[in-house]
């Protein structure tokens, strides 16, 4: 019977039982490219949709880069909506108002539509009602009564 000292002493064996030092720790291919979002798991989903019938390794990074990008880009700007409506959380509504006011993400994302997002605040001018042609008139004609003359 060894003591316990000596079996803490006797080198560990890696996974499967083979014999050698201890196992590197491994690293994700998402740690290697820098991303949050997982490579790993885009190249299972890549490969289990059967979009082609061979692929590139660098292809699941890349789409992983742009998808992270996305998200980044539309939770930076739904949470400045949110921030603008006193808000410490993000809504539908803000994910709405942040996709609608900018120009590349409306036009990337024009056909969906998101549940309990509303619509972007807008009055057609056709509806607005009409200032009278006498009241303007009167309007302008203070202000220029109002600057002093030029001195000579």
């Amino acid at each position: 019977m060894e003591s316990p000292a000596a079996a803490a002493a006797k080198p560990a064996r890696g996974a499967g039982g083979r014999k050698g030092g201890d196992r590197k720790k491994s690293v994700t291919k998402s740690v290697k490219a820098g991303l949050q979002f997982p490579v790993g798991r885009i190249s299972r989903y890549l490969k289990k949709g059967r979009y082609a019938v061979r692929y590139g390794a660098g292809a699941p990074v890349y789409l992983a880069a742009v998808l992270e990008y996305l998200a980044a880009e539309v939770l930076e700007l739904a949470g400045n909506a949110a921030r603008d409506n006193k808000k410490n959380r993000i809504n539908p509504r803000h994910l709405c108002l942040a996709i609608r006011n900018d120009e590349e993400l409306g036009k990337l994302l024009s056909g969906v539509t998101i549940s309990s997002g509303g619509v972007l605040p807008n009055i057609n001018p056709v509806l607005l009602p009409k200032r009278a042609a006498g009241a303007s008139e009167k309007a302008e004609k203070p202000e220029k009564a109002a600057k002093s003359p030029k001195k000579a």
